[in-house]
């Protein structure tokens, strides 16, 4: 069965969708430790990121740091931190998480936001690719 992440994709499910290549595609969380997480993800439905190849894990960094960028100059806060875990959802994705403490970035802690204001922050960020 396809992830999430295929689903969202292929538009068989609803996202968020911040950014989007021929490889990749950028997605707000939907459970957010902070206003602004994002999730960069390879089309390819990959397991886990180091069965990625070379150049497939290059591609999605340099995918994840252009989205970085614009995700710090549109969400205020000290840093954009990165994470890659995979245990929840089983297609490589990369976190990337507006950060003002350590503590945004552990996961226990999350932000609620209605529809309007994950629709706001895609176009905030948008602004900034």
């Amino acid at each position: 069965m396809a992830s999430i992440f295929t689903q969202i994709i292929e538009r068989e499910l609803p996202g968020y969708i911040v950014a989007e290549d021929d490889k990749h595609i950028a997605i707000l969380d939907i459970n957010p430790n902070t206003a602004g997480h994002t999730l960069c993800i390879p089309k390819q439905e990959v397991d886990k990121i180091f069965d990625l190849s070379p150049s497939a894990y290059s591609d999605l960094m340099n995918f994840s740091y252009k989205v970085a960028q614009a995700l710090e100059k549109a969400v205020p806060c000290k840093r954009v931190g990165m994470s890659v875990i995979g245990l929840e959802v089983s297609h490589v994705h990369v976190h990337l998480i507006p950060l003002q403490s350590m503590e945004d970035i552990q996961f226990e802690n999350k932000a609620i936001m209605t529809p309007y204001e994950f629709e706001a922050l895609v176009d905030q960020i948008q602004r900034y690719l």
